[in-house]
């Protein structure tokens, strides 16, 4: 864990150590029993839009995330935030010990301005960033419309340079011959052509 923070920080063991006592302060404030209940999140996880099974070739587990079953007019900031540790939590939890990172395909198909909420995407990515350091391996942006790229422009500037190279957009045309590079056809899902099923959040956790 140290090691995450170190290299989050560029080795600056100064700026790193700063960084992990702020992560011991909120990790105590935002999940004081220690881990977030599906109770806490009822109302985010009735609307399936996390999902998470399988391997990336290097023994990553795969997070997908279905950005058109958000929607800003039901969304609380508070349990949104728990929501975002849940599955973070979640996550970490499947990674192997000979791993650090996970990997995600966000898909966007059907996204529009309803969904649209720059708030909870920003606070999304402040959490992980600040507390969830050197987890993320790559997010494959899929299915994107052309409106989404206005919110990306405005979301852009909150990701720090680290985080930055590991969003790639993928062409439709190309989608499932640049997800085979990362991820074997056994662990693909089934919608992007591949032959796993698709596994809610709560369901993978359990």
């Amino acid at each position: 864990m140290l090691r995450r923070f170190l290299r989050a920080r560029d080795l600056d063991i100064e700026k790193a150590s700063s960084m992990f006592l702020k992560y011991l302060k909120w990790r105590r404030e935002a999940v004081p029993n220690g881990f977030i209940s599906e109770a806490e999140v009822q109302n985010e996880l009735i609307q399936k839009k996390i999902f998470m099974q399988g391997f990336d070739k290097m023994g990553r587990p795969i997070v997908v995330s279905f950005a058109a079953r958000h929607y800003y007019s039901k969304r609380d900031m508070v349990e949104f935030k728990r929501f975002v540790v849940y599955v973070l939590d979640n996550i970490c939890a499947r990674i192997p010990s000979s791993q650090e990172k996970f990997i995600g395909i966000s898909d966007l198909q059907g996204w529009g301005y309803s969904n649209c909420d720059i708030r909870a995407y920003i606070a999304a990515l402040d959490i992980m960033q600040n507390n969830y350091p050197e987890r993320l391996g790559k997010v494959f942006l899929i299915h994107v419309p052309y409106i989404f790229m206005k919110a990306w422009k405005m979301i852009y500037p909150f990701i720090d340079d680290n985080t930055k190279k590991k969003f790639v957009f993928v062409e439709d045309k190309k989608l499932r011959a640049t997800l085979l590079e990362d991820i074997d056809e056994s662990q693909l899902p089934e919608i992007y052509g591949g032959k796993l099923p698709l596994v809610s959040i709560e369901d993978s956790a359990n």
